[in-house]
């Protein structure tokens, strides 16, 4: 069982920056990948990035560059630093743990389909006015 707390949305003008948290609690006998997904009114959900339990990551291509995922690992919490926010970005931002299965140099971005998750937090919304 993997538990999501997020936490760090608001409201930010066109080229601001947010941090959003993540704390993680889960069961430390499986192997979990982590990460944020999005999904924008009439939209569907989608991954943003994700992280391996080696901290590798797989970014979505229009974050690439403005977007950072970490990890606390002694406090278990995820971090998304969010930098030269768009107005497109304007989304509900979920994070979400998912069963290992093959190693990401193999799936790759297919990790990055939210039809691959299997806990999801509550969600915390995310504005950006141009």
């Amino acid at each position: 069982q993997v538990q999501l707390v997020e936490s760090g949305g608001g409201s930010v003008q066109a080229g601001g920056s947010l941090r959003l948290s993540c704390a993680v609690s889960a069961d430390t006998s499986t192997t979990y990948y982590t990460g944020w997904f999005r999904q924008a009114p009439g939209n569907k959900r989608e991954g943003v990035v994700v992280m391996d339990p080696r901290g590798s990551t797989i970014y979505e291509e229009s974050v690439k560059g403005r977007f950072t995922l970490s990890k606390d690992n002694a406090e278990n919490i995820l971090y998304l630093q969010m930098n030269r926010l768009a107005p497109e970005d304007t989304a509900m931002y979920y994070c979400a743990a998912g069963d290992m299965g093959p190693p990401f140099a193999i799936l790759g971005r297919a990790y990055l389909d939210p039809s691959l998750v299997d806990y999801w937090g509550q969600g915390t919304q995310v504005t950006v006015s141009s």
